[in-house]
């Protein structure tokens, strides 16, 4: 497995996870899938209704839903799932890792040292990223 994480998208992943520090932020992607390959098309943005954002995220369900909506509406799949950990590292955490649902990559931004990682959670596996255009 591969995630294809266009520079727009990677930029706009960084413009949020920078914004919303030093509280975690979580969003969306929506692309395509062939095979082992998850290309990102569009990045969904949204709250963290989280009690502990600086330690945790939890995405706003009604936003999330109208996320995967509008990916459905727009012919894509969710791809991926992002957060952010404002004070690093660029690793699932055991909350992260306890709360994964989807089958799908999840991308962590480490905003300190500017890392982007990918997992399979709840797994822990690493999934490449390839970044640009």
């Amino acid at each position: 497995m591969i995630l294809h994480l266009p520079g727009v998208l990677t930029a706009a992943l960084w413009a949020h996870a920078e914004r919303d520090a030093p509280r975690e932020c979580v969003g969306v992607i929506g692309g395509t899938v062939h095979g082992a390959e998850f290309r990102g098309v569009a990045l969904y943005p949204l709250p963290n209704i989280s009690a502990r954002p600086e330690s945790e995220y939890l995405a706003d369900p009604g936003r999330l839903l109208r996320a995967l909506k509008a990916m459905d509406a727009e012919g894509l799949s969710l791809i991926a799932l992002y957060h952010s950990h404002p004070a690093g590292p660029a690793w699932p955490s055991p909350t992260d890792a306890r709360l994964a649902r989807y089958p799908v990559p999840y991308v962590i931004a480490d905003v300190t040292s500017r890392v982007l990682a990918a997992f399979r959670l709840p797994e822990g596996d690493p999934v490449p990223i390839a970044q640009g255009s």
